[in-house]
């Protein structure tokens, strides 16, 4: 019979309300954004300036923690709190005319009654946010390219403009062009079949002059980085509560939260499909079913006892002489490392994936295939590897484990690079997601409080994050976002591939090899001597030889 640990049981709840609130939101970021009229160029901006933030308000919230811990409650809540109004505060965000176009980087086939479309009126070439620029031509005649502007004529503005429907498909939808690009009265037939292209570059500034596009920055971002705050906090917490005798334990834990973040992201997923039929969709189910669970998940930190832990008379001092320890410094740039590579798969490795699906006639199944990957990432990847993650990591140690971990992430990216057609990347992700990014974020944030200094757990957990998916997401995203677009998706991710098997070797070659000189105790770097052997999470125990 399974005994439960009744003590634990809060922090299990967390982890899995806290992350079962993010599953409806964090997936359908850059989605909802690009629904707004956001490009994708703009958007990898953002997503490569946000990790950056991270860096800076982990180690700085994680210090507040600490000194002030007999309030780490009430500050996590507080947090959890924030971050839930920022990404509800969606809801108030005024759609955007482009909202109307279903995809703005798509090319649409036009029928409009040429007799109908007239110049564009001056106050819609004044106010970037109400039309839409495309570059059109008429089928079978490529060379005859002209400027038209599109808006839907069911929004504020063009009611405003009293411009009525002058285009036979797409339905509901005013189109006018440019004095300069056309002139209407020449005879043509009626209707008049064109091919639009719509891209940003035609109006590369339209995008600024809009509140919509202001207050979705900014949500997005205090809800993001408070995101990423808690998740560290959150670590740290889960650590005071194991203490260094069950530290193995927090793959057990942690495990809790991939479940509920797979669970409510297909629930979101239904749910939006049914509340909205049509293809532009509403975010405000997946934003009912987050306020739900962070509720749930205030509740269940309302439950937490937290233990007294000695405090740090200067918190500063203590994470400093660590960090500036080589050991320490190394695990640093290996962890920002590991973030690269991860960001460069969570970024672009649905972009290739569409590509291949292109190549090899797979489109018409790729939000399948999609919410595959994402369903055997989630439930049969990370979960039996957070689960026995604690014993994997005391039976080879941090070191070794970090090195077969970059092993791990040069097959993944190898054979992703290889894929012949979509559908094998579900089975790359089935076998690989477990040993690289789950073993590999409990290695770094196990280590991470296994070296702590009394009283700074939240401060060092929130610089080995901050490194992590800090620094290393926004290198990778910038890095990763100028490799793809030169190279492609197959030699983008085999380049990729070859930049993890030399981190494999290099920290081969500067970590220590020997399992008793890997461990850094909490009071200073001390070899083992040869009748004590040091356990991977610090437990001393007589050497057998």
């Amino acid at each position: 019979m399974v005994k439960v640990n009744k003590r634990l049981l809060p922090i299990k709840a967390h982890f899995f309300f806290f992350m079962a609130a993010m599953g409806p939101i964090l997936p359908q970021l850059s989605v909802y954004g690009k629904q707004l009229g956001i490009p994708p160029d703009i958007m990898g901006y953002i997503t490569s300036v946000l990790p950056i933030m991270y860096v800076i308000a982990k180690p700085i919230v994680g210090y507040i923690a600490d000194y002030f811990s007999h309030f780490r409650k009430f500050i996590f809540s507080l947090l959890i709190i924030l971050m839930t109004l920022a990404y509800a505060a969606f809801y108030f965000v005024p759609p955007s005319a482009l909202q109307a176009i279903d995809d703005v980087n798509a090319t649409w086939s036009v029928s409009f009654i040429a007799s109908n479309v007239s110049n564009c009126d001056s106050e819609i070439l004044k106010l970037p946010s109400v039309a839409h620029p495309a570059l059109c031509f008429f089928d079978g005649a490529n060379n005859t390219d002209f400027l038209a502007y599109f808006t839907a004529t069911s929004t504020a503005y063009a009611q405003q403009l009293n411009l009525t429907s002058n285009v036979i498909s797409p339905a509901d939808t005013h189109m006018c062009f440019t004095s300069s690009t056309y002139n209407t009265t020449t005879e043509l037939p009626t209707p008049t079949n064109v091919s639009c292209h719509f891209t940003p570059d035609l109006q590369p500034d339209y995008i600024y002059c809009t509140s919509t596009f202001w207050l979705f920055v900014i949500f997005m971002c205090l809800g993001t980085i408070g995101f990423n705050v808690v998740n560290s906090i959150s670590d740290a917490i889960c650590f005071d509560m194991l203490g260094e005798s069950e530290e193995g334990k927090y793959g057990a834990q942690r495990v809790w939260g991939t479940i509920g973040f797979g669970a409510t992201a297909l629930l979101a997923g239904i749910a939006v499909n049914i509340w909205t039929a049509e293809a532009l969709k509403s975010f405000t189910p997946a934003l009912i079913v987050m306020l739900i669970f962070s509720g749930l998940d205030l509740l269940s930190v309302s439950k937490l006892k937290l233990p007294k832990l000695s405090s740090s008379e200067s918190i500063f001092k203590d994470v400093w002489n660590l960090v500036s320890h080589p050991a320490i410094a190394i695990f640093l740039v290996f962890a920002t490392i590991a973030g690269i590579i991860d960001s460069f798969i969570i970024y672009f490795m649905f972009w290739h994936v569409e590509e291949v699906a292109a190549e090899t006639g797979y489109m018409s199944q790729i939000k399948l295939i999609e919410g595959c990957v994402v369903a055997a990432e989630c439930l049969a990847g990370e979960v039996p590897f957070f689960f026995y993650s604690g014993k994997i990591i005391k039976k080879l140690g941090y070191i070794h484990c970090m090195t077969m971990c970059f092993f791990f992430y040069a097959m993944r990216l190898a054979l992703i690079a290889w894929i012949p057609n979509p559908w094998y990347l579900v089975g790359v992700e089935l076998f690989f997601q477990g040993s690289t990014y789950a073993l590999c974020y409990t290695c770094i944030v196990a280590y991470a409080s296994a070296v702590a200094p009394p009283g700074t757990s939240a401060t060092v957990q929130g610089l080995m994050a901050g490194m992590d998916d800090g620094l290393g997401f926004s290198i990778g995203s910038l890095v990763g976002g100028l490799v793809f677009k030169h190279f492609g998706g197959r030699r983008s991710f085999f380049y990729f591939a070859i930049f993890a098997f030399t981190a494999c070797v290099l920290h081969m070659l500067v970590r220590p090899r020997s399992r008793k000189k890997q461990y850094l105790p909490k009071s200073g770097y001390q070899v083992p001597n040869e009748q004590v052997t040091v356990g991977p999470l610090g437990l001393a125990e007589q050497s057998k030889a």
